[in-house]
């Protein structure tokens, strides 16, 4: 596997795609070959469909994450084995169509107070305020806060794409709280990692914020299904209800495709009410009398 994993890892380097999605398909090709108990090479259709009805019946995974399974052994095949990938013997499996839990603005405002630190209110501020994702925060820099055009500049996202989003005097104030109430003080990465990592100033790791936003969501006494990228949703819904046009949510969010944020119109709490149901336009005849109750 030694020799496959290098070659595949290089195949995926050449197409400069993240370190993210390398390390999330190289380590399913492993699982795929422990699975079968023999080398990924070895392998074929047959060992495919058998690990993708594993993967629904065993591991009770959605259609969306065996999606992104078949997604790395596709590229192993093809690209690193340079075999042909038939998609009638090895279908992707419809993925359902679902909306995210969006909160509302008192619901954030009950999450970011339940926040139990200075540093996990910061990120969840930061969340909010600016939309980023998860891995997007922990790989921010000092040098990333642009407090003269007041902007946050984002390094290669999602797609390798740099993009600006506002940055908010507020936030802007509570990042300076935060700065001034370290005992450290970051040089390269605005959160860097901890205990030993704050001397080599590494990037914190982004289970840590899924764990605050977690935890901030149960002290909260917040029922929906939260995580950060909940977060990410309610700056987009919040600033589509706010007057945004759907364009500038989209270049904010760093969409490639215009459909991606259109999915907040059906999110937009005010726009479903602002718009009447057809039964509204009836003139109907007051119900008679129900005869049952005269009995």
């Amino acid at each position: 596997m030694t020799h496959l994993r290098k070659t595949m890892l290089e195949e995926l380097q050449r197409r400069n795609l993240s370190k993210l999605t390398a390390e999330c398909y190289v380590r399913v090709v492993e699982e795929f070959s422990r699975y079968h108990h023999r080398a990924p090479d070895q392998l074929g259709p047959e060992q495919i469909r058998q690990y993708q009805a594993h993967l629904f019946t065993d591991r009770k995974l959605d259609a969306n994450t065996v999606a992104q399974h078949l997604s790395a052994l596709r590229f192993f095949f093809i690209k690193t084995l340079k075999r042909n990938w038939s998609v009638e013997e090895t279908p992707y499996p419809k993925r359902p169509i679902r909306l995210p839990d969006v909160l509302s603005r008192e619901e954030v405002e009950r999450l970011i107070d339940s926040a139990d630190s200075r540093l996990h209110r910061v990120w969840l501020l930061t969340l909010y305020a600016t939309g980023v994702r998860r891995q997007e925060l922990v790989r921010l820099k000092v040098s990333d806060i642009d407090s003269a055009r007041m902007v946050l500049h984002i390094h290669q996202g999602k797609g390798n794409q740099d993009r600006d989003v506002m940055l908010s005097p507020r936030l802007l104030e509570e990042l300076r709280e935060y700065w001034r109430s370290t005992n450290f003080k970051p040089k390269t990465y605005l959160f860097p990692g901890g205990g030993r990592a704050h001397a080599t100033d590494v990037p914190m790791s982004a289970k840590s914020v899924f764990h605050a936003v977690k935890h901030a969501a149960r002290r909260a006494g917040l029922q929906k299904h939260v995580h950060p990228h909940t977060l990410r949703h309610c700056f987009a819904t919040h600033l589509l209800e706010s007057g945004a046009d759907l364009r500038t949510i989209q270049l904010l969010l760093g969409h490639a495709d215009l459909k991606t944020t259109s999915r907040y119109l059906h999110l937009s709490e005010s726009r479903l009410r602002a718009t009447p149901s057809p039964l509204d336009t009836l003139t109907l005849a007051k119900p008679a009398e129900d005869r049952s109750h005269k009995r």
